[in-house]
């Protein structure tokens, strides 16, 4: 494995793309200038061009894959590759609107990247961010208890770092940073028609890293399957044989 998939991970592009869609579905304003931080494949930046058809569009991401693949869906948009821990800076200062949508959980220092995001704001302009809170989840919990057992640490050398924050504490971060904001939650409950569709999803995201870390194939098909097994256990088939798949969202808008 290398980096990130577009085709694994528009997999499952409807539900990926809905929260984007329920974010940029609140927002009132009508932006000249746009950016979508994280764009991926261009899902999101699709999203924002239907609500947003007059708006001047650019998507980023740290993925060169997902840039490629941004660019080939969609011919007509703007996607530049930008690694926004460490080169947001670099983009324009002047736009109506920063939208991200599923991408800050994988960024560092929120305590300094949401007054940085702000910063690229115009006046009056509106930062909208949705970030997935699904670390309580039984996917997440198997995955962590699971890589932390002794004879898993030599053979898969990662250890993620959950940087995502709790609401209270971004709370106050754009209380601090802001003249406005409002913040809600969201429990997505996907419909999956098997365990095997749980494990297709996050082997494009969460479980992702672990993957790309394990130290051969073999180490990386067995902890696979070692997670797969956890997987059938935690989560019940329903009466249709279709399998709930809980996602709890943050999503917050903050104007500046």
């Amino acid at each position: 494995m290398s980096g990130w998939d577009p085709q694994l991970y528009l997999k499952f592009k409807k539900e990926r793309t809905q929260p984007a869609r329920d974010l940029a579905a609140r927002l009132e304003l009508c932006p000249v200038k746009a950016l979508d931080v994280g764009c991926g494949p261009g899902n999101s930046t699709a999203v924002l061009k239907e609500r947003f058809p007059k708006a001047e569009l650019l998507g980023v991401d740290s993925s060169e894959a997902m840039i490629e693949a941004a660019r080939k869906e969609h011919p007509k948009m703007s996607f530049l590759r930008c690694d926004i821990s460490c080169e947001l800076d670099l983009l324009p200062h002047d736009f109506d609107l920063v939208f991200s949508n599923a991408c800050l959980q994988w960024v560092p220092e929120h305590a300094k990247l949401l007054p940085r995001l702000m910063k690229l704001l115009k006046p009056g302009g509106m930062l909208a961010v949705q970030i997935p809170v699904n670390y309580r989840e039984p996917i997440h919990q198997i995955i962590e208890r699971t890589v932390s057992k002794a004879e898993w640490r030599e053979l898969i050398p990662y250890q993620r770092s959950f940087y995502t924050l709790s609401p209270e504490e971004y709370f106050d971060l754009l209380a601090a940073c802001s003249s406005d904001f409002t913040m809600w939650e969201t429990t997505y409950l996907h419909r999956m028609p098997s365990h095997q569709a749980i494990m297709d999803w996050y082997s494009s995201t969460g479980l992702r890293p672990y993957l790309e870390a394990a130290v051969d194939e073999k180490t990386r098909q067995r902890f696979f399957e070692e997670i797969f097994r956890q997987v059938r256990e935690a989560y019940p088939i329903q009466e249709n044989n279709e399998v709930i798949f809980r996602f709890p969202r943050l999503f917050f808008t903050a104007k500046a």
